[in-house]
């Protein structure tokens, strides 16, 4: 079993993890893009066009599945990569886990990038999944990418400013972008109100391994021996995992680098 992941940076450490604890015999194919982040402040053409170069990466290494592990390239590039691979390579994407959130009753904050913050994109999915939920969208700025960076005080302010822009009867927050699953409990703590129910967060990486086992017509098996490679493609050039990815336990997990069979 092949699956392969991509992403501009680590931010699909937290969907990679997940595949990996569900299947650690699948060998992985993680392709970034290293000459081309950040892709959240490009135009939409230029982002897909950018993502469309890392998924030839990925797709040359004949993967069975390709997760997209950014919200904001599945966003804008989802259906031309489908369109591109589809039906010979299923696409998976990630799309902020909205409805799981407002099943709770919420009330509930969207944390998410500044861009994907009120875009027609996010409007819609609270339209469609969180009718009669309240819902406030969060705008995080800077916290993507002092995730990327691993820089501690830059996350601590940024996740700081987030917490004071969410209300205090918050019992739910959707961490809208896959940065964010690094740093969730940093999250949690920071929402957390003292005397009230424990915060749930909803992330989206669980749900996506759990979908690209699903197109593959696999089924998850924690206990298969752990003898799955790990390939790193970084702008199609193999190589290995940014060292900041170390600084999280999710990049740990696959600190080991070896070639895909």
């Amino acid at each position: 079993m092949k699956i392969a992941l991509m992403d501009s940076g680590i931010g699909l450490l937290a969907a990679t993890a997940a595949v990996r604890r569900l299947r650690p015999d699948a060998d992985l194919i993680l392709s970034l893009d290293p000459d081309g982040m950040p892709w959240g402040p490009r135009t939409p053409e230029d982002l897909t066009g950018r993502a469309l170069a890392v998924a030839e990466a990925a797709a040359a290494h004949r993967p069975e599945a390709l997760i997209v592990g950014c919200n904001t390239a599945t966003v804008h590039a989802l259906p031309t990569l489908r369109a591109r691979f589809e039906p010979g390579l299923p696409v998976i994407g990630t799309v902020p886990a909205i409805k799981p959130a407002a099943a709770g009753g919420g009330p509930v904050a969207i944390w998410a990038t500044p861009a994907t913050t009120g875009s027609p994109y996010q409007r819609g999915l609270i339209e469609e999944f969180a009718v009669g939920t309240p819902v406030t969208e969060v705008p995080c700025h800077g916290l993507a990418e002092a995730v990327e960076h691993a820089d501690e005080t830059a996350i601590t302010d940024a996740v700081a400013a987030a917490a004071a822009l969410t209300p205090e009867d918050v019992t739910t927050v959707v961490l809208g972008c896959t940065h964010y699953e690094l740093v969730a409990e940093r999250i949690r703590a920071a929402v957390q109100r003292p005397g009230s129910p424990r915060l749930v967060l909803h992330g989206s990486a669980g749900a996506v391994a759990a979908q690209a086992l699903r197109r593959i017509g696999a089924r998850p098996d924690p206990g298969a021996p752990a003898a799955g490679t790990l390939t790193v493609l970084l702008s199609g050039r193999e190589g290995a995992l940014p060292e900041t990815a170390t600084a999280y336990e999710e990049g740990r997990l696959l600190r080991t680098v070896a070639p895909a069979r």
